[in-house]
């Protein structure tokens, strides 16, 4: 028997298995993709604040900037140190050249403790202290800012993204309504009752309307990628953002408003606080020229000690008052007081401007507002106008009294207007955000 006729069963066999294998493989149900996750405005607004990494990072440094308090509190307490020294000199010999102490030398080993505490600076501590804690608060102000930040940049994307859904559902009404023309001038064209440039027209509208579609979807990929980055999220999620309600009307005065943003505003408490804060170093600075009293104590044990008759082999104790009084310093002081000085009051002037630009934002943010708001009655008569319109041109185009010509026109204009009305609702709640944002209103 051949070669050939031996491997055939073989091969037979090999693709039977692999016929079987795919036949399976094909019928293996797929992975159905996850439904979007319903998501409101006031969850995405929680799920930011808890999870946004700009938070958690503006949250650690506030608490870095908390221990300066207790490292300017710690002059307060004792500072305690262990000591270990051992030492060989040449007997009955002292110190020569290089100091102006007369200590013996001798063959010593040692152990002990030294206390240093500050009885009193005049104030200079205190000052520090103060210093650190209202920068302290001024960075929790920050964080609080912070948090204004993403909320805002939450409630852009999140109404972005509703805007850009609204657009997906104009562009498939759009593109349902002109199907439906173009049905209607096919089924007349073959009936002689119109001609194929009436179909030729409606079929580029059609296209027009698709790309329309197309442009509409893309942005609603974009708009959901902003407001996954908006959430802080690492992995992207597939939302569904749910419109629950409409913004109030602004207000008319925008008095009141500045006088909430003066006050609410966390930038201008923070910068409240760092003036304070300067206050308070400029002060710390004016008392270095004070006298600073401490107290040091020593004691301690001699395991092994030469024999010497003028060294106590009991071990050795000693407490002694210092007072430090600064006399002249080569202009140290005072230049480090004039440079407080200045600090302070550039301090004070970043407060008035940033009073003045919270002044300018909160009328500006109330005339987006206003603008925005007043848009809408416009929009919404627009687009009942421009449905009149369509259902008059429609119906003229069936009666042999209008050209598709019009009949297009009175669809663009029906697709302008809805676009218009969307954008006016959709700008007015980011326009209104805005507005509570610059009145220190968000969370």
């Amino acid at each position: 028997m051949s070669t050939r006729h031996l491997r055939t069963p073989k091969v037979l066999l090999l693709l039977a298995v692999l016929c079987v294998c795919t036949m399976v493989s094909g019928q293996t149900p797929s992975s159905p993709n996850p439904a979007p996750v319903r998501l409101t405005l006031a969850e995405a607004e929680a799920m930011a604040l808890k999870s946004h990494p700009q938070i958690a990072a503006a949250q650690n440094v506030e608490a870095a900037v908390g221990q300066g308090v207790v490292e300017a509190r710690a002059a307060y307490y004792p500072v305690i140190a262990g000591e270990i020294t051992a030492s060989q000199g040449l007997d009955l010999s002292r110190l020569g050249a290089g100091a102006l102490s007369a200590s013996l030398l001798f063959d010593r080993f040692g152990q002990g403790l030294q206390l240093n505490q500050l009885v009193s600076d005049f104030g200079r501590t205190k000052n520090l202290v103060a210093n650190a804690r209202f920068n302290s608060e001024s960075q929790g102000q920050t964080t609080r800012a912070t948090v204004f930040d993403v909320t805002l940049r939450v409630d852009q994307a999140y109404y972005g993204a509703l805007q850009a859904e609204a657009f997906v559902q104009v562009g498939e009404e759009t593109v349902k309504a002109r199907q439906m023309l173009l049905d209607q001038v096919n089924a007349l064209a073959k009936a002689q009752l119109k001609s194929q440039a009436d179909v030729t027209f409606a079929e580029v509208n059609l296209s027009e309307a698709r790309l329309l579609l197309i442009r509409a979807q893309g942005s609603v990929k974009r708009a959901y990628a902003e407001l996954t980055r908006a959430l802080g999220q690492d992995t992207a999620i597939e939302y569904r953002v749910v419109d629950t309600s409409r913004a109030p009307a602004p207000p008319p005065d925008p008095q009141p408003l500045i006088v909430d943003a003066i006050r609410n505003r966390p930038e201008i408490a923070a910068s409240g606080l760092l003036v304070r804060a300067a206050e308070s170093f400029e002060n710390a600075e004016k008392d270095l020229t004070h006298p600073t009293v401490s107290v040091v104590a020593v004691g301690g044990a001699l395991p092994y000690l030469n024999q010497d008759p003028r060294v106590s082999p009991h071990g050795y104790e000693g407490v002694a008052i210092n007072m430090e009084i600064p006399i002249f310093n080569g202009h140290l002081f005072s230049a480090r007081r004039q440079a407080a000085s200045y600090q302070k009051l550039a301090q004070d002037q970043r407060l008035r401007n940033l009073r003045q630009q919270v002044e300018r934002d909160v009328r500006a943010a109330l005339i987006t507002a206003q603008t925005a708001y007043e848009r809408i009655p416009v929009t919404e008569n627009l687009l009942k106008q421009a449905t009149l319109s369509l259902d008059l041109a429609q119906g003229r185009y069936k009666l042999g009294l209008a050209s598709i010509v019009e009949v297009s026109q009175a669809q663009l204009n029906m697709t302008q207007a809805q676009i218009e009305n969307v954008s006016a609702k959709y700008d007015y709640d980011t326009a209104y955000a805005a507005l509570q944002y610059t009145i220190g209103a968000l969370k």
